[in-house]
């Protein structure tokens, strides 16, 4: 389902995802590519993680103002 709309978004058919994948497996190799998986998904983590600090600090000035004015 996912897959689908980001195929879509991309205009990609079977056939050139097919081509992409089997020269990512050219330029990489099998054993590469679990490695370069692992290193993006802990790349996206911590992008996540600086996202919501981000919001966090962001988020506090705010809560503090309406902290002051109930009392």
């Amino acid at each position: 389902m996912i897959l689908d709309g980001i195929l879509a978004f991309f205009n990609l058919g079977t056939g050139e995802v097919i081509l992409i994948v089997a020269i990512i497996l050219l330029l990489f190799g099998g054993r590469k590519i679990p490695e370069l998986m692992r290193g993006l998904g802990k790349g996206v983590k911590s992008f996540k993680q600086g996202m919501n600090e981000v919001e966090d600090e962001l988020k506090k000035p705010i809560e503090e103002l309406d902290d002051k004015k109930e009392k």
